[in-house]
């Protein structure tokens, strides 16, 4: 039986984001924004923060196909994002909020 993570309107098959993860070298992958507070709309994107393993290079394109397959999963817009990419002003908010959803 898959098990499924569940934020609002969004499920997520958990095993299929392990997959996705894996595949792309994924350390961990957490969620924040209104669909991790439970305040999202039916036009919010899921906000999305990942962290690769040390050693693994990622360019835009293997970015990019991350984002496809997440939004795929997610059957929403993804907005996903690196910690470093974060803008200074508000990593402070989303490193406060960010719910950890995958880990390897």
């Amino acid at each position: 039986m898959a098990t499924n993570l569940k934020f609002g309107e969004t499920e997520i098959d958990a095993s299929k984001l392990a997959d996705v993860c894996r595949r792309h070298g994924v350390k961990e992958l957490c969620i924040f924004g209104s669909v991790a507070r439970g305040q999202s709309g039916p036009g919010s994107d899921l906000d999305l923060m990942v962290e690769f393993a040390p050693g693994v290079r990622v360019g835009m394109i293997e970015f990019e196909t991350l984002s496809d397959e997440l939004e795929s999963l997610a059957g929403r817009k993804v907005d996903l994002v690196t910690r470093r990419g974060l803008k200074p002003w508000i990593r402070p908010h989303v490193l406060k909020e960010a719910r950890i959803i995958y880990a390897a």
